[in-house]
C-alpha cells in the first residue's frame, strides 16, 4: 500500500511538472519571454505560489528545466535522423540532421524561440551541472559532422588560421574529452555552417520570409544542396 501511495503521488508529480511545463511555454508564445512568471503560471493553473514552489523554488529554476528539455528534445531528433543514415556518408548526415532540425523548429517554434531566439530577461543559467549539457550535444554533435567532411572540406574553405584560443576554454576542454581528433579549422567550420543553416530557419520562423516567399522549404532545401557541394561532398549512391 505505501509503495502504490507513493508511486501514485510520484505520477502525479510528474504530471504537475510536464503541466507547469507546457503552461510556460504558452505564455510564452502568448506573451513573449517575459511572459514566464511563477505567479502567472500559478494563476493559470489555479494553484497557489506555495504549492508551485515545491515544483521550481525559482523562475530561473524553471526555465534552466524547460531550456534542458527543449534542446533534448531537439538533439534526440537531429541524432535519430543522423543516424538513419550510412556511417560513410557524410552529406546525407549533415543534411538529415540539419532537415530534422528544422522540422523541430517548425514544429515546436516556441521551444525555438527559447533556445535560440528571444533572451528571458535577467535570467542567470546555472554554473556546472552533468556534461554535456543538451546544448553542449548539440554543439558536439554539429563538430563531429562536420569534422567527418573535414578531409573534403579543407582543400575548398579559405584559411583563417584558426587556434584554440580563438574559442572559450569551456568548448576547448569538451571538445578534447569527446571529440579530441578534430581539428581546429572544423571546428570553424561547424560553427560557421551553424550560423549559415540558423539564418534561415530563423527567418522563417520570425515571419520574415513570409511576406516574399511562398515555399521556403524549397528554399532551404536549395541552401543545404549549396552546403554539401561548399563542402566538397557528393551524396552517395547505392553501389558506390
Amino acid at each position: 500500500m505505501i509503495q502504490q501511495t507513493q508511486g501514485r503521488r510520484a505520477r502525479l508529480r510528474a504530471q504537475t511538472t510536464a503541466e507547469i511545463k507546457s503552461t510556460a511555454l504558452r505564455l510564452m508564445a502568448e506573451g513573449g519571454p517575459d511572459a514566464i512568471s511563477l505567479r502567472a503560471i500559478a494563476r493559470e493553473m489555479d494553484m497557489s505560489g506555495s504549492a508551485l514552489y515545491s515544483y521550481f523554488a525559482t523562475r530561473d529554476a524553471l526555465v534552466t528545466a524547460l531550456i534542458g528539455d527543449v534542446h533534448t528534445a531537439l538533439v534526440d531528433r537531429a541524432e535519430a535522423a543522423r543516424d538513419a543514415c550510412p556511417a560513410d556518408d557524410p552529406a546525407a548526415r549533415l543534411q538529415a540532421w540539419w532537415r530534422a532540425v528544422r522540422d523541430w523548429a517548425l514544429a515546436e517554434p516556441e521551444g525555438f524561440r527559447l533556445v535560440y531566439g528571444d533572451p528571458v530577461a535577467g535570467y542567470v543559467a546555472p554554473v556546472g551541472g552533468p556534461a554535456p549539457k543538451p546544448s553542449q550535444r548539440a554543439c558536439l554533435g554539429l563538430i563531429e559532422l562536420v569534422a567527418a567532411a573535414w578531409p573534403y572540406a579543407e582543400t575548398l574553405q579559405p584559411t583563417d588560421d584558426h587556434t584554440w584560443s580563438d574559442f572559450t576554454p569551456a568548448l576547448v576542454e569538451e571538445i578534447r574529452e569527446h571529440l579530441p581528433e578534430v581539428p581546429v579549422g572544423a571546428v570553424a567550420l561547424a560553427f560557421r555552417v551553424w550560423g549559415r543553416m540558423y539564418g534561415l530557419i530563423g527567418l522563417e520562423i520570425y515571419g520574415h520570409l513570409g511576406p516574399s516567399v511562398a515555399e521556403p522549404g524549397k528554399l532551404y532545401e536549395a541552401e543545404l544542396r549549396d552546403l554539401v557541394s561548399s563542402l566538397g561532398l557528393r551524396r552517395r549512391t547505392e553501389g558506390d
